[in-house]
């Protein structure tokens, strides 16, 4: 490893440390999201609590932590895998926030945010994938899993060298769900538009 890519994995791990669902909620004077309705601190939750507006800018933040290291690292010429683990670096930062207690969010829209720079058609597919399932299943971790478990096969289609970082980026992700993947088949995971979800 050399020292840029792990400068780049550092400082992917600290831009993802920031919480941008508890930031915004605090300019907003919304409730803090990690102490209400699921205890999440990503755009699914502050929707829930404070509007589309407000989880449409979680969400763009949330996404720029993982596009901004990542894009750097690959003007940087890092080889793939180092951007690989560029990208879980800042969806661990985003998962376990230095700075807010290491208690954060699911990372789905910061693992957008890092596979953004390889192609706006991986991306358009991912997000496509995404609306379509939750729109039939009405269960947004349904609708992340189902996007993350084809998101290497897209990656695959498109730019086959950045397979394997992808897919071990959404290991971790599938990891980071598996409280929602067992409520998924117990049948007890709430849907979209639910007085009560996760």
């Amino acid at each position: 490893m050399t020292p840029l890519a792990l400068a780049m994995i550092i400082f992917a791990y600290l831009l993802g440390s920031i919480s941008s669902a508890v930031l915004i909620c605090r300019i907003l004077r919304l409730p803090d999201p990690r102490k209400v309705g699921s205890n999440n601190p990503g755009a699914t939750n502050v929707l829930r609590i404070g509007g589309r507006k407000a989880a449409l800018s979680v969400l763009l933040c949330d996404m720029l932590k993982g596009t901004i290291p990542v894009w750097g690292g690959y003007l940087l010429e890092i080889d793939p895998i180092m951007l690989g683990i560029v990208a879980i670096a800042a969806c661990l930062g985003h998962m376990y926030p230095l700075f807010f207690h290491f208690s954060g969010g699911k990372g789905v829209a910061t693992a957008l945010g890092a596979i953004a720079p390889i192609g706006l058609d991986l991306t358009g597919m991912v997000i496509a994938t995404w609306i379509i399932t939750a729109f039939i299943f009405r269960i947004s971790s349904l609708a992340a899993l189902v996007t993350v478990l084809l998101a290497p096969m897209y990656t695959w289609m498109i730019k086959p060298q950045y397979t394997l970082p992808v897919a071990m980026l959404c290991c971790l992700i599938v990891f980071r769900h598996h409280q929602n993947i067992r409520r998924l088949f117990d049948g007890t995971e709430p849907k979209l538009g639910s007085k009560k979800f996760k």
